[in-house]
């Protein structure tokens, strides 16, 4: 283990996924792994599994999570993609507790927001920044001038009716086949609203539908350009992973 090396991970709705980065260069140094998020994802099922991943890089170090909910200080605050249960438990405690080692808990849509800045598509862009994570929810981490505003969660605003997330998420796209033309007409609806209330100068798309941008990218309208992020759907890991190594 060096001294730059962070083991990330990225605590998802369908899956939590880890692996060792070198926050120096933000590139993974092994392998990813993955494992299913359990369901119902309670503190103590995902405080398991993240031993199991600490386990399985034989990890020793800090270890830096992306966590799907509003996150202060390591206390969680708002539970859409996980149990209930989780409102007002302190993550950071209960991991650090869990696997005897140091561990920062931060939301994850801004951990995966702050590697592309650093790492990414939003290395060296001025303005107003928004980075949009397309996955199980949806995720925002918005940044002006580089700095970073915590905790948006811009998922859950309300989009004809309901909260964002259950009309434009990439699980919804699944659950209810729609194809991508239907989908993008319901994202270009959201994308307007972010540049109503933001006036950003650039979306960054990321989450697990950055892998296929091919597919979208296209039909996607704005008037503020949109690029896909250059992580990928590694951005959570090194991200995480970063912000331990910051902490």
């Amino acid at each position: 283990m060096k001294k730059d090396e962070i083991l990330g991970i990225d605590i998802g709705g369908s899956g939590i996924k880890g692996a060792v980065v070198d926050t120096a260069t933000g590139e993974l140094v092994t392998d990813r792994h993955r494992i299913e998020t359990p369901q119902p994802a309670t503190p103590e099922a995902i405080a398991e599994v993240i031993v199991q991943m600490a386990k399985h890089f034989k990890w020793k170090g800090d270890i830096g999570c992306g966590f799907p909910a509003v996150v202060q200080a390591g206390l969680v605050y708002t539970a859409s993609n996980i149990d209930a249960s989780w409102i007002n438990i302190n993550a950071k405690k209960l991991f650090s507790k869990a696997t005897g080692l140091k561990v920062t808990v931060v939301n994850d849509a801004d951990v995966a927001g702050l590697a592309e800045m650093k790492f990414g598509a939003g290395k060296k862009q001025k303005g107003v920044v928004i980075l949009i994570t397309v996955g199980t929810g949806i995720g925002t981490a918005i940044f002006t001038q580089g700095e970073l505003l915590p905790n948006t969660e811009f998922g859950h605003i309300e989009l004809n009716g309901d909260i964002a997330e259950r009309s434009i998420s990439d699980a919804t796209r699944k659950r209810d086949e729609l194809n991508w033309e239907t989908w993008a007409l319901r994202f270009n609806e959201y994308l307007a609203l972010l540049e109503k209330l933001f006036y950003p100068d650039l979306f960054i798309l990321g989450g697990g539908l950055s892998k296929k941008p091919e597919k979208f990218l296209h039909l996607l309208k704005s008037k503020t350009k949109i690029i896909p992020a250059k992580l990928q759907n590694n951005a959570g890991i090194v991200g995480a992973a970063l912000t331990a190594k910051q902490k």
